[in-house]
């Protein structure tokens, strides 16, 4: 099976299955001499991880990540670096009666086609469960971006199913199941209970951003920072949609609105979402990505089994009725790992270019959506 690697100057190998005895990754390319303990990793690790609320599976997995490579006396060597998480709450016997089906909407029925043979427990390659080793590695690229640029990812949760979530501030994220930017969730509380109780799933909408991102980042034609990110987040499960800066919204705007004007102090909006001609403008990257329902739900679904007979399947075991509710650490990652991908390219490249057009720190973050702007620093005093 190939394609189970992302990145090529930091290239993350991915692998392992759901049921398997572990999980993990090999990250090639990291720059030696950061400092790099567990304890770097394991905070993102647990903001993903199942079993944090009755919204979401209650396969209770630790993610304990295990640093087995590519760390000598606390510094990262330039080696590769392996990381390493125990499955320890498996429950394979869930999923023996749908061994010989295909659930609607999963990727059993094209496996099975694709390779003869699939891994059912859990949905084995293509379960979610595979999303905690890019979290792991997303979190080494976060930490070397912001010592070295300041660069910062943050994500929320912007809509679950038909509830569209006003913006209140990045400090709500962190305290309530749904990473919403609100205070008070009790209407979306109410929306996952009922959701559970009828056996059936829904989708959401994740917003992630990138602040202080270096300017020039990102290749023509087919290399370019928008295009890559948009790779990497329909390498999430369940993502069937993408948008970067204003996305969809850009049919209805006109030029007048939709370019981003220039002052000497920066950008007056951001509906590029921080990229032009798919370089690094030095504003915030926004991008925001659509998540599929959940194909694994308790109600009965009309399907067939591996002898293409008629069959009517029914998903037991623990499973996300939303898995929206846990991508905003997932998306965060990948991002990170886009950024810090073409840093190193541009790095390589155009490491011995200094000019006053190039900045490593953005000089405006205006823009046109409520809560992208960073608060914690304003435009540039210019911009050239």
């Amino acid at each position: 099976m190939s394609g189970n690697t992302f990145g090529t100057l930091f290239a993350v190998t991915n692998f392992g299955e759901s049921h398997g005895p572990a999980i993990g990754c090999v990250i090639d390319g990291c720059p030696p001499g950061m400092a790099l303990t567990e304890a770097d990793i394991q905070g993102d690790l647990d903001r993903r991880r199942p079993g944090t609320s009755r919204h979401v599976t209650q396969r209770n997995e630790p993610d304990a990540v295990q640093i087995l490579s590519g760390v000598y006396e606390g510094k990262t060597t330039g080696t590769p670096i392996a990381l390493l998480i125990q499955n320890t709450n498996q429950r394979s016997k869930d999923y023996s009666e749908i061994a010989q089906q295909f659930r609607p909407g999963h990727a059993d029925f094209t496996y099975w086609k694709k390779y003869g043979i699939r891994d059912p427990r859990g949905g084995g390659r293509s379960s979610a469960r595979l999303t905690a080793p890019m979290v792991a590695a997303g979190a080494v690229a976060k930490k070397w971006l912001f010592e070295k640029y300041g660069t910062q990812f943050r994500g929320c949760m912007a809509q679950i199913g038909g509830i569209v979530i006003p913006f209140e501030g990045w400090e709500h994220v962190p305290n309530n199941p749904f990473f919403a930017p609100k205070a008070d969730v009790s209407d979306l509380e109410a929306y996952m209970d009922a959701l559970r109780k009828a056996g059936d799933s829904c989708g959401a909408r994740i917003r992630v951003t990138a602040g202080r991102v270096p300017v020039g980042l990102g290749e023509p034609l087919f290399d370019k920072m928008d295009s890559d990110i948009a790779y990497a987040m329909m390498g999430i499960n369940a993502v069937k949609g993408v948008e970067i800066g204003a996305g969809f919204a850009s049919v209805t705007q006109r030029g007048t609105m939709h370019g981003d004007s220039i002052t000497p102090q920066g950008f007056a909006t951001n509906n590029s979402g921080g990229t032009l001609g798919g370089i690094t403008s030095g504003q915030d990257l926004e991008v925001s990505i659509a998540i599929k329902p959940t194909s694994s739900i308790i109600s009965p679904r009309q399907s067939v089994d591996i002898n293409n007979q008629p069959v009517e399947v029914v998903t037991k075991g623990r499973h996300d009725p939303c898995v929206g509710i846990r991508a905003t650490p997932i998306a965060e990652a990948m991002l990170a790992l886009v950024v810090m991908e073409h840093a190193l390219r541009n790095r390589a490249q155009n490491g011995d270019i200094s000019n006053s057009g190039r900045r490593s720190r953005p000089f405006g973050n205006a823009s046109s959506e409520a809560g992208t702007s960073d608060e914690s620093e304003g435009p540039q005093s210019s911009f050239l």
